[in-house]
């Protein structure tokens, strides 16, 4: 007799859990697997949204996407922001957005002048650490930000913790094995009665 032999795939072992998992519970422990799934998922939107409102900016945190700022900041770290008094100095590090481009910039203000158009506005010149000039080129403004641009001025960071941000960016493909990965461990995940 011949045995007939059989691979074994990458997530065949999720697949047989997720399996056993289906047969042996009832519809109510599956039920409550969601449940659990919506409270981290609401848990996570509500700390987001309290940190926007406590710190006054849509984005309080950030991941530092290029060596632009190195050796200050590295690629990967990611950054606390807060907008509260909106007044900017040389030397601060703040994060801005430039008009239709979803991608904030990190960089360092160089000069700051009063906006000849308007008398409530500021103009701000900023530069990355480690670019050999200015950001005349980036915004489109006269070569200048205007302060409502400002997303917030850096307060602290977290070394290398936004690494995996980048990861999912750059392998689109490692985003989605840890997705499923992650929501197949949670479904299957539960207290054993004893």
């Amino acid at each position: 007799f011949m045995h007939k032999q059989t691979k074994m795939g990458l997530f065949d072992p999720a697949i047989e859990s997720t399996k056993n998992f289906l047969k042996e519970n009832s519809t109510r422990k599956l039920l409550l697997q969601f449940v659990n799934l919506g409270y981290v998922l609401g848990s996570a939107f509500t700390i987001w949204t309290s940190l926007m409102i406590l710190w006054n900016t849509e984005s309080p945190i950030v991941v530092v996407l290029s060596g632009s700022m190195e050796p200050s900041y590295l690629r990967g770290d990611i950054m606390f922001l807060t907008n509260h008094d909106q007044t900017y100095n040389v030397g601060d590090i703040v994060v801005y957005r430039l008009k239709n481009q979803d991608i904030p910039i990190v960089h360092r203000v160089i000069s700051i002048q009063n906006d000849p158009k308007d008398e409530q506005e500021f103009l701000i010149l900023t530069k990355g650490d480690n670019n050999n000039s200015d950001d005349r080129g980036l915004s489109g403004y006269g070569y200048w930000i205007k302060k409502s641009q400002i997303l917030g001025r850096v307060r602290g960071n977290i070394p290398y913790l936004g690494m995996v941000t980048i990861w999912f960016n750059d392998y689109p493909l490692f985003k989605y094995v840890v997705l499923i990965v992650a929501a197949v461990l949670i479904l299957t995940s539960y207290e054993r009665e004893g």
